[in-house]
């Protein structure tokens, strides 16, 4: 459960709320830590400072930082909407989640509720003369904190919520979550290479209600397969939408009172995620270059520039990797399927830039450079591409001298090509 507690808290703490409340804590704090540490405040300070000083920077803070925080909510508002009509709805909790972001609009509201607690306070006459000089240090401290976030913030303005940087954050949460995937193919467990069906006194575990696959709790599943006799075979794996009808997992040797725990080991939820999931990131990239390649956009450089980056990407499936060492060997999960995540990424873009022969060369040769920098399942996946993007090119092309180029990106692949040799 610990590890299940901690995924849950990672959640939360990328929420813009966690780290708002946290700064207003954090300004609260230091608006009142001058009544703690004004006696030791030497005596001869307070003379050196000017009565209202504190009460002119408190005033300007208080008026100025809420104003701010509307203003950049209501660009961030603004750029979320951008980004869901010319990028796609799934990037946009990518940018939600942008820490720069969030704690540059923390800081403006931290600095708020200092400002005003600071106000307050002075008002009662809780401070004092020695308490106004610690108000005014933590004060200038404020104030330099707010004017590093508005410089980080100006440069912060410049892409937020553009085409190319929602998609290069797609692709760096893509590429984190394969190479975490990478390291851990089984997810810590060992390769499911067996029909859990089959097996004597197998029992299946039904998902508890319909969404995705989130998060996979390994440790408490470890925890349920202590005894020698019992393992648990994962059927699913994150990014798969499960319902209360389909078995998640087959477990043998675990008693039926531990069916809601097994149960609970699976995290579901309504939408998918990048954490866990490299396939929604590369499904993410397709959507971006589809929607660059719809009649209304007609976009075809974007649609270049993610195949680039899917290329990247895809690149990390041949990276050399230790072997894994089995953290829970009485679990068993099934493996990354390249196939997959080469459907996922390059069959949307194949089919709807068909007609678009820059963009049938390019796959053509990002294809190529895959199977050449990936082992034999990659090379096997990325050859029947080439070959199922050549025949929607030959389906959607009108010019046979675009027919021939495409045919010419194939063939210095490496593969064998055929359709097209009336053409010339």
């Amino acid at each position: 459960m610990i590890e299940r507690w901690k995924w849950f808290l990672i959640r939360i703490s990328r929420r813009p709320w966690f780290r708002a409340s946290l700064f207003s804590v954090l300004g609260i704090a230091a608006a009142l830590v001058a009544l703690a540490v004004a006696p030791y405040i030497p005596d001869d300070v307070p003379t050196k400072i000017g009565s209202d000083a504190v009460d002119n920077i408190l005033g300007v803070l208080a008026s100025s930082m809420l104003a701010v925080t509307t203003f950049s909510l209501s660009i961030m508002v603004a750029a979320y909407g951008s980004a869901t009509s010319n990028v796609t709805p799934r990037a946009i909790s990518l940018l939600v989640e942008d820490p720069t972001t969030q704690n540059t609009l923390s800081t403006f509201i931290g600095s708020f509720i200092f400002s005003l607690v600071g106000i307050i306070a002075l008002s009662t006459g809780l401070y004092g003369e020695k308490g106004r000089v610690v108000l005014f240090a933590a004060a200038i401290i404020v104030v330099i904190l707010v004017v590093y976030a508005l410089l980080r913030w100006i440069d912060q303005l410049s892409g937020l919520g553009r085409v190319a940087e929602t998609t290069a954050r797609v692709e760096d949460a893509a590429t984190r979550s394969l190479c975490q995937r990478m390291e851990q193919p089984y997810l810590g467990g060992c390769p499911l290479e067996v029909d859990p069906k089959a097996l004597p006194g197998s029992r299946p575990l039904y998902a508890g209600k319909i969404g995705f696959v989130q998060h996979i709790d390994m440790p408490a599943l470890g925890t349920l397969t202590e005894s020698e006799n019992s393992s648990v075979y994962i059927c699913v794996l994150p990014g798969t939408f499960v319902e209360p009808t389909q078995p998640i997992a087959w477990s043998v040797g675990v008693g039926e009172e531990c069916d809601d725990p097994l149960r609970a080991a699976f995290v579901i939820g309504a939408q998918r995620t990048f954490d866990r999931d490299p396939r929604f990131g590369m499904t993410v990239l397709a959507e971006i270059a589809s929607r660059a390649l719809s009649p209304g956009i007609n976009d075809q450089g974007t649609a270049v520039d993610v195949i680039g980056r899917g290329l990247r990407v895809l690149s990390h499936l041949s990276r050399p990797t230790p072997p894994e060492e089995p953290k829970f060997d009485r679990i068993f999960a099934p493996g990354l399927s390249v196939a997959d995540m080469l459907d996922d990424f390059f069959t949307p873009i194949a089919r709807d830039g068909a007609a678009v022969v820059e963009v049938g060369i390019c796959l053509q040769q990002a294809l190529a450079s895959l199977g050449r920098l990936g082992d034999a399942a990659v090379r096997v996946a990325a050859g029947r591409h080439i070959e199922l993007a050549l025949k929607r090119a030959e389906a959607a092309l009108v010019l046979p001298e675009d027919h021939l180029r495409v045919r010419q990106a194939a063939e210095q692949a490496g593969f064998e090509t055929t359709g097209l040799d009336a053409i010339g």
